[in-house]
């Protein structure tokens, strides 16, 4: 629903968009400072005898976790797709459909799709994946569900663009719209995954530490994608082969899918060999 309330507030007023988002954070701020239960010193005493060496020598052991650092840049790439509901979707309906109000509520009803598709779907398809799939099988499969998502835009620059009328409006909205809800389907296929493997890989140690620096990767990686993403809409549009994004951002999601499936052939997401801890006398 975030997208859909700030398309209406940007449309009164930009500073007004700011302002409620910076309450509803403000709200947030609030409510956790009540919500969260408080640390307990026994906690933090457990905490710090465990990992015993200090902040630079647990990061220094993150970063010597291979298997990590390959699933987290393989996983980059899904953040990057899923981003482009909010970058090139938007832009390619409106450059089919113009800066009208058609536009307007067709970026919209791909926002709606995308969101009402992952709730309404979410616990459906993990049950469903769950069942069936191994960890990596499932991330595979969502990232190459992610990857194909963008072939119906690619199928679309075949079609000549209608001068005006409903066949301009089909193509504006359609193909923008089934492309997020595969982008949708495809998260919704590996999320679960996702976040069970960190967990896994870490071995059950700085859980949280891993979290951030696997989020870390991740943002690097979507600053450089939707930038290169820019890029390349530009470079279509200068050179009138619409078709080139669609091709390297479904060729990005069938790379990053095969890197992923090259990693559970090698058992590289399994759990790592637990390491001998000294024991108290």
């Amino acid at each position: 629903m975030g997208p859909l309330a700030g398309m209406v507030l940007t449309g009164v007023d930009f500073r007004v968009t700011c302002l409620v988002a910076a309450g509803i954070f403000a709200l947030l701020s609030v409510v956790q400072l009540h919500a969260l239960p408080a640390r307990r010193a026994a906690d933090t005493a457990g905490r710090q005898g465990e990992s015993g060496d200090g902040v630079l020598a647990q990061w220094r052991g993150i970063l010597a976790n291979r298997p990590f650092l390959l699933f987290s840049g393989a996983m980059v790439g899904s953040y990057v797709l899923s981003f482009q509901v909010y970058l090139a979707l938007p832009l390619e309906v409106r450059r089919i459909g113009g800066e009208g109000e058609f536009a307007t509520a067709a970026v919209a009803l791909l926002f709606a799709v995308s969101g009402l598709g992952t709730i309404l779907g979410q616990t459906r398809v993990t049950a469903w994946c769950r069942t069936r799939y191994e960890p990596g099988q499932a991330l595979t499969r969502g990232l190459a569900v992610m990857g194909v998502a963008f072939v119906p835009l690619l199928a679309a620059t075949a079609v000549p663009v209608p001068a005006s009328g409903v066949g301009l409006w089909l193509l504006a909205a359609l193909p923008p719209t089934l492309t997020a809800l595969l982008l949708a389907v495809g998260t919704m296929i590996a999320y679960p995954f996702e976040m069970d493997t960190i967990v896994r890989l870490s071995g059950d140690r700085l859980v949280a530490t891993h979290y951030g620096l696997y989020n870390t990767i991740c943002g690097i990686g979507i600053t450089l994608g939707n930038l290169l993403t820019g890029v390349a809409l530009d470079a279509a549009r200068e050179a009138g082969m619409s078709a080139l994004p669609w091709i390297a951002l479904t060729a990005l999601g069938l790379a990053c899918a095969a890197g992923l499936y090259g990693l559970h052939r090698t058992g590289r997401l399994a759990a790592p060999a637990s390491r001998p801890r000294p024991v108290a006398a």
